[in-house]
């Protein structure tokens, strides 16, 4: 997997016409059909559905549990410290930031829309074997509740988002679902038809994810208007909400995740605890306190048993419940997982794989049981003590349950506005960051961290605004979301290959600690030049020191060791490089001249396996705070020739050693690299 660093290897942004236009097509032709023809396609989508549940159903239940029990063996594992990107990277966002969007990614306008009401259908109809409105329904509501909002669903998240992230971010491939797959498919069959195909569906499963989940938003929201304002429910009313949420949308995706999504995820969050604490303050507040104790150990205590339960034993009405809820909701979360995945594999470079796994199933998976144990507690409590209006409305329409319940609290005009706008950042969070994904998918050449260009942005946020308004008045929310459900099916393969290609990978890392660990010559440690090792321990060296340096003794050493291997017959190449082609720690604000070396790079080339790398950049770095003796800026940094591997640098300075210490260190270096190559075979 050879290419000389001499070469221009860069590609241009354009637009990838096979994905963009095969994805606009399919879902064009899906969107027509279920207008045009509504009562068949919604008969056949239905029958569809119902074969995915009786068929697939236990497959559903076993392949939801191998994808979080696979992401938490990779988070406990010695793998778990391993970073999604070089090993010198620090975290992209800080913690709140990236808690924030994660929080807002992955759960969304529906938190609003099942908050009260999906506990309340579990009390009042519960699965076959529990009376309603008993007190094991009141038990068991909001566990089965977390069970479908919990665990399995972020397993799921974790597993793609931590794939493509470390694609991307460590094996340095394009941001896209094609790229975790290539250690099974290769890179010829990955960067052609193959994964254009992968990511074609990918577009077309998560353009119907975002319309479906616009359409539940629009109904929260015009909910909430009516009941707030008594604006009347109307497609116009909706269509004016629609056009004002992809406005905001399509504004927000122009600034990019560093600030619009960002910045509304955090307001989302913050909004989303107050009103969580306003609900816990104004109600029973010990009751739901126990209750919210009591749900997570219920949850926990029967977890094992409802992952596999199938309802088998309980006839045609358990495998209809199970239909329209569990198996539902793992085709689902599935359907969902490449928008959301790619979105928190883009906020997550620098983490390492155990912050982001344990991050993603658990950051969310708090907020959730407190969400749904004081949403959907409080609602039992009052219907079980005779509101009964209540239960009705969360069942026959759960878009009003939410404000239905904040009717029985002081302040209920309050609460619901406050529910309006959250359900309405939520809506327009969903559909920029739906936007961000669809473009970069739909894009080719895209180095890592840079997304695609803002009118590609604009024009899928466009693009989902109008699928939804057609389907708004078309009635055709119901096929889209049987649709997706249905996709789920094939996508969920995807995801077990995703699980071996992470697992080849992994212990390919494993084989390259292990190499690095061999018995090497010492590069410093002769005893003889002890003086000269303390001078350099103690010297702080300018630009141009460290540059001269790299000219005089890293330059030579690296052109000798190409030689003698060029003379061996292997493929190398050398280059030098100046500052505009280093990372981000280089000192930037220096000015530049032609004949300036920032960087060397000694590349060998072995057929199939991996390149031999060996780097070494100059760096700026801050001087130790005891060292300091002067005030001004410039004494405040020094310089380092720091030596970086394929896997980044290696956090070691060059500076000071000898041409012969230079050599031994690339010959170190590079037996381990055939030490791992020999693990390998």
């Amino acid at each position: 997997m050879y290419s000389s660093p001499s070469e221009d290897t860069t590609q241009t942004m354009s637009l990838n016409k096979t994905v963009f236009v095969g994805s606009a097509v399919i879902s064009i032709l899906l969107i027509i059909w279920t207008i045009v023809f509504p009562t068949y396609s919604g008969a056949l989508l239905d029958a569809g559905m119902a074969w995915v549940s009786e068929s697939f159903g236990w497959y559903y239940m076993l392949v939801v549990a191998a994808y979080s029990i696979f992401a938490l063996f990779v988070g406990f594992s010695k793998y778990g410290d391993i970073k999604l990107g070089q090993d010198h990277e620090k975290a992209q966002f800080p913690f709140l930031a990236w808690a924030a969007m994660l929080f807002s990614a992955g759960i969304g306008i529906d938190l609003l829309f099942f908050g009260a009401s999906e506990p309340l259908m579990h009390y009042l109809t519960p699965h076959a074997g529990l009376t309603p409105a008993s007190e094991e329904a009141m038990r068991q509501a909001v566990s089965q509740t977390f069970l479908h909002w919990g665990l399995h669903g972020w397993g799921i998240y974790a597993l793609i988002g931590m794939a493509l992230a470390y694609f991307a971010y460590r094996k340095n491939m394009p941001l896209a679902l094609r790229s975790p797959l290539t250690p099974i498919f290769g890179e010829r069959l990955i960067k052609g038809w193959l994964g254009d195909g992968i990511d074609t569906f990918g577009v077309v499963c998560t353009l119907m994810g975002i319309a479906t989940s616009l359409g539940i938003g629009i109904l929260q929201a015009n909910a909430g208007l009516t009941h707030v304002f008594g604006i009347e429910s109307s497609k116009m009313v909706q269509t004016f909400i629609i056009v004002g949420v992809v406005a905001a949308a399509a504004i927000s995706a122009m600034t990019g995740v560093e600030r619009g999504v960002r910045r509304l995820s955090e307001f989302n969050m913050i909004a989303a605890i107050l009103l969580l604490v306003a609900m816990l303050v104004m109600g029973n507040t010990v009751y739901l306190l126990n209750t919210f104790t009591q749900n997570i150990g219920q949850y926990f205590q029967t977890i094992v048993a409802k992952t596999f339960d199938v309802y088998a034993y309980d006839g045609a009405a358990g495998a209809e419940w199970k239909s329209g809820w569990t198996v539902f909701f793992w085709a689902w979360w599935v359907a969902w997982a490449p928008f959301v995945g790619l979105f928190i594999a883009r906020i997550s470079r620098g983490r390492t794989l155990r912050e982001f796994v344990f991050g993603v199933m658990f950051i969310p998976l708090g907020f959730i049981f407190a969400w749904f144990s004081i949403f959907g507690n409080s609602a039992i409590e009052l219907v079980a003590n005779g509101a009964t209006e209540l239960g009705e409305v969360a069942v026959n329409d759960a878009a009003m349950g939410l404000f239905a319940l904040f009717e029985y609290y002081p302040y209920s005009d309050v609460l619901s506005l406050a529910g309006v706008i959250i359900g309405l950042v939520f809506f327009i969070t969903s559909a920029d960051s739906g936007a961000l994904v669809l473009a970069n998918l739909s894009s080719r050449g895209l180095t890592n961290g840079v997304d695609a260009p803002v009118w590609l942005r604009l024009f899928w946020a466009a693009a989902t605004g109008l699928i939804t308004l057609g389907l708004l008045f078309a009635g055709g929310f119901a096929s889209l979301q049987s649709v997706s459900v249905i996709a789920g099916l094939p996508f969920s393969i995807i995801l077990v290959l995703y699980m071996v290609a992470m697992w080849k990978s992994l212990k390919e890392e494993g084989n390259k600690r292990k190499a690095s660990t061999i018995g090497t010559a010492n590069v410093l440690d002769n005893g003889k030049s002890w003086k000269a090792r303390l001078q350099r321990i103690v010297s702080f060296p300018k630009h141009a020191q460290v540059e001269r340096f790299l000219q005089t003794i890293v330059l030579p050493a690296m052109t000798e060791v190409e030689d003698e291997l060029k003379a061996g017959g292997l493929k190398t190449a050398l280059n030098v490089r100046n500052l505009e082609h280093i990372g981000q720690d280089i000192d930037q604000g220096k000015d530049q001249k032609s004949v300036q070396i920032e960087g060397l790079k000694l590349q060998v080339g072995h057929g199939d396996q991996d390149d031999f790398i060996y780097e070494v950049n100059l760096v700026k770095a801050e001087r130790p705070n005891f060292t300091l003796n002067t005030s001004s800026k410039l004494a405040e940094h020094y310089y380092r020739a720091e030596v970086f591997l394929s896997d980044g640098s290696q956090e070691y300075d060059l500076v000071g050693y000898t041409k012969e210490q230079v050599l031994v260190d690339i010959l170190n270096q590079y037996e381990r690299h055939m030490q791992y190559l020999h693990l390998e075979r």
